[in-house]
């Protein structure tokens, strides 16, 4: 039987593993069938798309955790650009202890205003599973489109009914890319902050001391 202190350094090992490490985009399922998923480059996100060309449009699923005290998480298209300013967002926030759905034109950093967005969209739901949050919907593209520019959020806090900023470190400032829509891949990930650096340093560094304490363990 393992000893105590065994279970102890194997129970620490599970939960100083990286979430990329732990859960990709392959291992999440759904009600619907999508074709291709990608794990995003920033905040822990994911993808689920599958692009129909005969009537353009896209079905997504989006999976996030919110910020730390956060309640909302946002995918959006930006039609005219790349970045945050211009884009259609399909928005999850958490309302009165549900999660709610809804659809905001980003015209400027600090005007966030929930409209119609300037393309068609049906099938929008979201929910929240385990303190991850996910969007479902379906939206149009224009006819032809190899690819879209995507921006993809964690949020703050939700003030009233509305949502509040999100976090300006890094990684939130860099989730955007091109999402290309025949196939599974995207724009490459930028590379890492020095700040992500030096904490997946020190995550190895906690592994790597943990496992040399679970053979010490193994040989008593």
């Amino acid at each position: 039987m393992a000893s105590p202190s065994l279970l102890l350094s194997l129970s620490l090992l599970s939960l100083l593993l990286p979430p990329a490490l732990s859960l990709t985009c392959t291992s999440q399922k759904f009600n619907n069938t999508y074709n291709n998923c990608t794990d995003l480059p920033q905040l822990g996100a994911f993808l689920h798309y599958t692009y129909n060309a005969s009537n353009s449009s896209l079905s997504i699923a989006y999976v996030a955790a919110p910020a730390t005290g956060g309640a909302w998480v946002a995918w959006a298209i930006n039609p005219t650009k790349t970045g945050m300013v211009g884009s259609q967002a399909l928005m999850a926030l958490r309302l009165n202890g549900s999660v709610v759905p809804k659809t905001y034109n980003i015209s400027g950093y600090h005007s966030v205003v929930e409209s119609r967005l300037s393309f068609n969209v049906w099938d929008l739901s979201a929910d929240e599973v385990n303190g991850t949050m996910r969007i479902f919907a379906t939206v149009q593209v224009p006819e032809k489109a190899s690819s879209v520019n995507q921006v993809w959020q964690v949020g703050g806090a939700v003030s009233g009914n509305q949502p509040s900023i999100h976090p300006l470190v890094a990684a939130n400032k860099e989730s955007t890319g091109k999402l290309q829509l025949d196939s599974s891949s995207s724009s490459p990930a930028p590379a890492p902050s020095k700040s992500g650096v030096r904490a997946g340093r020190v995550n190895v560094g906690l592994l790597a001391s943990v496992i040399l304490l679970m053979g010490t363990f193994a040989v008593l």
